[in-house]
């Protein structure tokens, strides 16, 4: 029995086998060739079944992900047809004479090394998208099937990291838990554990190399646990604690359909946040009243140029005939800092947290802003929508994107297309918008706090750098007399105040965000009947 630990993104415990996915498994020789063109013939057609494979993953990922996360798959076939790329290994079997598998390794090393050496958290991530093909590459120039993951059995996944094509090829019926090496709270495999409520670990100190798949193994969500080939009394204690889970979730699942409300009758709007179309089986599933947050910016990553007006208005439309009646609350673009868009040309920043992002970018670009505003405004009939316009910091700017939406509005009258102006909020994440929100309570029609970024401000800590992990303090009393001031600023003037970051679904909180008076919060699906339980057993 060995035991490993790790960050836990998502609670839970579960027992079962384990399927290890093994970054190297085939280690490229370095092997002489006597005939250079024979082998650029070789990686041709291995580029070309990539593409084909890429493709197919395309197709499935459009029809479980949605088109804007299964983009991913085309930035993947654009790289493969990076010259660049293609140039260096041409000449690494030229001037080298050495076999295809090897010359590829060594460009997709190459090339990787100098994404992950950029600042910009967004190119970094690139290098994980030219390991990716290049190890697709060689599996095609080796023979080597891929791993069928959609065919295997209900498991615990092992991996270093997970990548976007490990994601969508897997039957996410069919995962008990994720466990990777490396990983952060926002990695592919955070996101996915989160939406499908299974346990996950990251940063768990594995060698992948020593671990057969088929292993017996425990993941303690609770605990950040990994035990591989437990014990039987383990095993035992670890089935019962199963079992009593099971209990647990049936006893939530019989809160299906019933209202958010103290046992003093006061009502709490219980929404879900969302990043794409595909998501809202989770919010359905969840029994979420509504959609407190839809990440719009989502639409526009992972492209090579912006979203057209039809494309969002589709997607927006969906969404909202989806829900069938219920409020759908989509924020505007909040591209920049973590977010980067290629296409944009936005230039590398010193502190990108607090430079040329979201309102600031729409403001800046209002032919940006105008064309998601139309789409959005046409959408309105097909559902309850509501607008929210992020990292607001003063009432001029209110003022100026009201302009924006009067000039929208002037274009839709001229031309006769049917549209709808729906209720108009911002999002409370700067301290400014927490000191002036009693006058922006004048001028809009609801706020939505988010919390993730007004306690990056208020507290000065990134609260992506891990090294600051011991100094971050979400429960930080200036935090939480921030919300109290917000909620009764928006309340003096009529008004309604909700939560849409991670602070909502803090179980330790929800007793006192009822006593502040808040009217919603917006939580992971996944959160949704956890919190009703809390505030339907509070007096």
């Amino acid at each position: 029995m060995r035991e490993f630990a790790g960050k836990s993104v998502y609670k839970g415990i579960v027992l079962g086998p384990v399927i290890v996915l093994k970054k190297n498994d085939y280690r490229v020789k370095r092997e002489k060739t006597d005939d250079a063109e024979a082998e650029i013939r070789r990686v041709e057609g291995a580029v070309a079944q990539a593409q084909a494979q890429l493709q197919k993953l395309y197709e499935k990922a459009v029809k479980e992900v949605g088109e804007a996360s299964a983009a991913i798959f085309e930035v993947h076939q654009m790289l493969l047809e990076d010259e660049d790329f293609q140039e260096a290994v041409n000449n690494t079997i030229r001037n080298e004479g050495v076999k295809a598998e090897y010359a590829v390794a060594v460009t997709g090393d190459n090339f990787s090394e100098v994404f992950e050496g950029m600042d910009d958290e967004y190119m970094k991530a690139r290098a994980a998208d030219i390991r990716d093909i290049s190890n697709r590459l060689i599996g095609n120039l080796t023979g080597r099937a891929e791993e069928d993951l959609d065919a295997a059995g209900p498991a615990i996944i092992l991996a270093d990291d997970l990548s976007p094509s490990e994601t969508v090829q897997m039957d996410k019926k069919k995962i008990l838990a994720l466990v990777t090496v490396r990983g952060s709270a926002n990695s592919h495999t955070a996101i996915l554990a989160r939406m499908m409520n299974i346990p996950a670990l990251i940063g768990v100190p594995l060698d992948l190399e020593e671990i057969c798949t088929g292993t017996e193994a425990i993941v303690d969500g609770y605990g950040g646990k990994l035990i591989l080939q437990p014990s039987l009394e383990l095993k035992e204690e670890t089935e019962k604690k199963i079992q009593d889970e099971r209990e647990k979730l049936q006893l939530l699942h019989e809160l299906k359909g019933k209202k958010t409300v103290t046992k003093s009758g006061r009502k709490i709007h219980l929404f879900a946040n969302i990043g794409s179309v595909s998501d809202i089986g989770y919010v359905l599933e969840n029994d979420a009243e509504g959609i407190g947050l839809f990440r719009s910016e989502f639409l526009y990553l992972g492209k090579t140029a912006l979203p057209s007006e039809e494309e969002q208005f589709n997607a927006y439309r969906q969404v909202l005939q989806m829900m069938g009646g219920r409020k759908v609350i989509i924020r505007t673009l909040d591209i920049g800092a973590d977010k980067q868009a290629d296409y944009l040309n936005l230039d590398k920043e010193a502190n990108p947290a607090m430079g040329y992002r979201a309102i600031r970018i729409c403001l800046k670009q209002p032919d940006i802003f105008k064309t998601q505003l139309r789409a959005l405004f046409r959408a309105a009939l097909y559902g309850n929508l509501a607008v929210m316009y992020p990292m607001i910091i003063s009432a001029d700017e209110v003022k100026k994107i009201y302009e924006i939406v009067d000039e929208v509005k002037k274009e839709f009258e001229e031309t006769g297309i049917p549209y709808r102006i729906p209720e108009q909020g911002v999002m409370i994440e700067t301290p400014a918008a927490v000191m002036i929100s009693d006058e922006l309570a004048q001028m809009v029609d609801f706020f939505s706090i988010g919390t993730n970024d007004l306690t990056q401000y208020t507290l000065a800590i990134d609260r992506q750098n891990e090294k600051l992990d011991d100094f971050y303090d979400a429960h930080h009393p200036a935090i939480l007399r921030m919300i109290r001031m917000v909620t009764d600023n928006a309340h003096k003037h009529g008004k309604w105040a909700g939560i849409c970051g991670e602070l909502g679904a803090d179980l330790e909180l929800t007793e006192e965000f009822v006593k502040m008076g808040l009217d919603e919060l917006s939580v992971a699906p996944s959160m949704i009947l956890r919190i009703r339980k809390k505030i339907t057993e509070m007096d």
